[in-house]
């Protein structure tokens, strides 16, 4: 069976997308798929037309939009367009079973074009809705004019594909809720590869001395620094839990947009003496800054993204047999049993958030047990190749053939 993947992005750039889709494609190239790949022209990393990263080639898509293609509408338009073109060249060249786009809505709507045209059923995979991402980033609210816009067109490109698959139950839901039928989607689960995370790992000491963290117990976070992420709240229950727990430290590694809010913020609490920030760190020195963390720390607000969407960290982190402490949104009730594989405080709620802070510090003769759990939960269930095999109903019922 061969199959077109249409993507947003990729690798060699670095984002729990890319990850997705690295993870997905290497483990259904093990099932026997030949899998090709297509990127729209978000993909900004420099390179050539056609690119091998890691073991696969991906077909880029080249754009050079005029000053009328950068005004709003006309230019989603016009990178549809651009990406259409370069999928149907690419389309006949490798003559793919089945065409599998994946969010946003703007790689939807091409791979139906050339699906039609050359009688090539079309998969849609939902890795979070584009107009509730677009509210976080601030570009737009929800209820305006383009919100509206946006989720209209993903429910018409539902409709119209063949099949759809989400990343977890909280999209499912809402597109049943608009009336798709329940046998149309597939949940294909955010997973990880646990062969890439060592349980267990002791604490990297040299690091630790080089950050100034010798002796404290640590708080951390890896990852993005988005406003949905919740850090400020972090950042605002940390007096409380210092009072109970004058050794603490947070570790904040990583960066993004509200990396200056909150290292203002730290700076406006006085936290500077027990706030540590990294910056971003090379992919491969991530488990370095892990092995450092007692307790990770994921406080996301409250919103339809997280409410609906499943994040990959705490995966990561259940993996390594790390503790967890996050927010009670849908998508972290998801992944995380409160009290068994880690606690859930009230989202929004920084004195909640310090309490289940200490009652996890005060919880050692548990952790082992917490521990174990995460990591069997990962390996039983959250791991690439029970999620991947998913695929299979759903290629198969297109009638792809050696599925």
């Amino acid at each position: 069976m061969r199959i077109l993947h249409v993507l947003d992005h990729s690798i060699p750039l670095h984002s729990g997308y890319t990850f997705r889709t690295a993870a997905i494609l290497r483990e259904q190239r093990k099932l026997g798929w030949d899998t090709h790949h297509v990127t729209g022209v978000k993909h900004t990393a420099p390179g050539p037309l056609v690119e091998e990263v890691d073991g696969l080639i991906f077909h880029r898509t080249q754009w050079s939009p005029g000053t009328l293609e950068q005004v709003p509408v006309l230019r989603e338009r016009t990178q549809m367009r651009v990406l259409e073109q370069r999928l149907l060249e690419v389309a006949r060249e490798v003559r793919p079973d089945v065409l599998h786009a994946h969010s946003p809505v703007l790689n939807a709507f091409p791979a139906l074009r050339v699906g039609r045209q050359l009688g090539i059923p079309v998969v849609y995979e939902i890795r979070a809705f584009w107009e509730d991402a677009a509210v976080d980033h601030g570009t737009t609210t929800e209820g305006s004019l383009r919100y509206r816009a946006t989720r209209a067109m993903e429910t018409r490109a539902v409709r119209a594909v063949d099949a759809v698959t989400t990343i977890c139950e909280g999209l499912r839901k809402d597109l049943v809720s608009r009336g798709v039928p329940e046998s149309k989607i597939t949940v294909i689960p955010n997973a990880v590869d646990i062969d890439n995370f060592a349980f267990g790992v002791p604490g990297d000491d040299a690091l630790r001395a080089e950050l100034g963290l010798t002796g404290r117990r640590v708080l951390g976070f890896i990852g993005s620094f988005y406003a949905y992420e919740g850090l400020d709240l972090l950042l605002r229950a940390l007096p409380a839990i210092l009072r109970e727990a004058p050794d603490i430290a947070l570790l904040l590694t990583g960066g993004g947009p509200q990396d200056d809010n909150l290292r203002k913020l730290a700076a406006e609490l006085g936290l500077q003496d027990h706030v540590k920030f990294t910056g971003r760190v090379p992919h491969a020195q991530v488990q370095r800054y892990y092995s450092l963390v007692d307790v990770l720390v994921y406080p996301r607000h409250s919103m339809r993204l997280t409410e609906l969407v499943t994040p990959l960290k705490p995966l990561e982190a259940m993996a390594q047999g790390l503790l967890l402490v996050a927010s009670d949104v849908g998508g972290h009730k998801e992944l995380i049993r409160d009290g068994e594989t880690g606690l859930l405080f009230r989202a929004g709620d920084a004195d909640d958030l310090a309490r289940s802070v200490l009652r996890m510090l005060s919880l050692q003769e548990s952790w082992p047990r917490m521990r174990d759990a995460g990591r069997r939960y990962v390996e039983t269930e959250r791991n690439w190749a029970v999620s991947v095999v998913r695929y299979k109903s759903v290629y198969r019922a297109l009638g792809a053939p050696g599925v």
